[in-house]
């Protein structure tokens, strides 16, 4: 059977040298090459929810890939898709790199300039080995085998604008609905997850950050399993330890939690710091909450714009949910989706704070009376953005779905469907 390797390779002359040699392996069967570290990523979930047998065995990986430094490509892919094996092409062939790739989840190293023997043989036995997990996979045994979880992150377009009790509804109606559900407080200075559900908790996202890799148990002791079943990661105590979350760190986290959860919802406040900036990069769902007033839709239109100028993400790949509507209000979703330039959830929010304020002063947003208008609309964009199961699984939790028709709208409109 030949073995399908795809190159991830940013440089056109790297690119055409790869696949040359490539061609001339024997049994290799090269597939499209990919540019970027979002086409790798996007190209492997893609082929991962057709079958694990539509992945190919080998992916090279070049290390002037981008945006994604290499190494944290590498990790992302280990972690999402195990049953691939990654080889990392650098002009940086020593021990220390080496030792560095394989702890981030490589399975093999190849030097520049590029050997035909030594690919050769690389690719030979990381396609075995992946045979090999495959053949595992296959027999029953519980590894993780799916395409990885459901990263939502959740920011403001100022602050007050609602994003951390959205967040909190959001992952309360996927785990109500039966999917495995961790969320996350990335406002790493300022983050009110803990105070929002009454939560006294000593471990923190912070304990985290410093760990290359972060085994099941270490997340484990991490989270805070609350009393609805979802597990916490929670902000620190000291918000001036949220400087020792960097970017990388962030990625990590990231990975780890998508590796374990099927819904993973991270609250990123108003305020983008690099951590932050990382978890809205890789998020699968990316949303702006603001309110209809003309200081939070200009804060929304700064924030869409200041993640294009530093790619992190496009307006069309964010999605605006409109928090404190009303009819009568003059600015309207239309408008906001006019302003931002990104798509608005089809879902508002009504504009309701007596109903919300004695469970946020108690700290209890999670007993948020079903029957209310607020956690209805709430749990109907849960199921507008596809976190939930099914509309009857809302029976559980007490909410309200809109069901998967809204989620079927969703999902069109990011393809550009309609």
């Amino acid at each position: 059977m030949p073995t399908r390797i795809l190159p991830a390779v940013g440089d056109a002359d790297a690119v055409r040298s790869i696949t040359t040699l490539l061609s001339q392996l024997p049994d290799a069967e090269p597939v499209a090459p990919v540019v970027d570290s979002t086409q790798l990523v996007d190209t492997l979930a893609r082929l991962a929810a057709e079958s694990i047998d539509e992945l190919p065995e080998v992916v090279v990986v070049h290390e002037r890939i981008g945006p994604v430094p290499a190494l944290e490509l590498i990790r992302e892919v280990a972690l999402r898709f195990p049953a691939v094996g990654v080889i990392l092409v650098t002009s940086d062939a020593s021990p220390g790199l080496f030792q560095a790739a394989m702890d981030y989840g490589a399975r093999g190293l190849v030097a520049l300039p590029l050997s035909y023997e030594e690919l050769a043989s690389r690719v030979q036995a990381v396609a075995q080995w992946s045979v090999g997990v495959r053949r595992h996979l296959g027999s029953g045994g519980d590894v993780f085998t799916g395409v990885g979880g459901t990263v939502v992150t959740v920011s403001g377009a100022k602050g007050g604008v609602g994003a951390t009790l959205t967040s909190i509804q959001l992952a309360l109606a996927a785990q109500a609905s039966g999917r495995s559900t961790a969320l996350v407080d990335m406002d790493l200075q300022t983050g009110d997850v803990a105070s929002y559900l009454d939560v006294q908790f000593r471990r923190s996202v912070v304990d985290l950050a410093a760990i290359t890799d972060i085994s099941p148990r270490v997340l484990a002791d991490a989270v805070y399993r609350h009393d609805t079943g979802i597990a916490l990661l929670l902000a620190p105590g000291e918000g001036e330890r949220g400087e020792e979350v960097t970017d990388r760190g962030a990625r990590q986290i990231v990975s780890a939690l998508r590796s374990r959860y099927e819904i993973v919802v991270i609250d990123c406040g108003a305020q983008l710091s690099g951590a932050g900036a990382a978890a809205v990069e890789m998020a699968d769902l990316a949303l702006l909450v603001t309110t209809p007033d003309v200081v939070a839709v200009r804060g929304a239109k700064r924030a869409v714009r200041m993640w294009d100028r530093l790619q992190i993400r496009k307006a069309e790949e964010t999605t605006v949910v409109v928090n404190r509507h009303s009819r009568a209000t003059e600015i309207q979703p239309q408008l906001i989706q006019k302003i931002t330039g990104t798509a608005v959830a089809g879902t508002v929010i009504p504009a309701n704070f007596k109903e919300l304020q004695g469970a946020v002063d108690a700290g209890r947003v999670h007993e948020l009376d079903s029957r209310g208008a607020v956690k209805q609309a709430l749990w109907s964009l849960a199921g507008e953005l596809g976190l939930v199961k099914a509309a009857e699984a809302a029976h559980r939790g007490g909410g309200r779905f809109r069901g998967d028709r809204g989620a079927v709208s969703f999902r069109r409109r990011r393809e550009g469907g309609g």
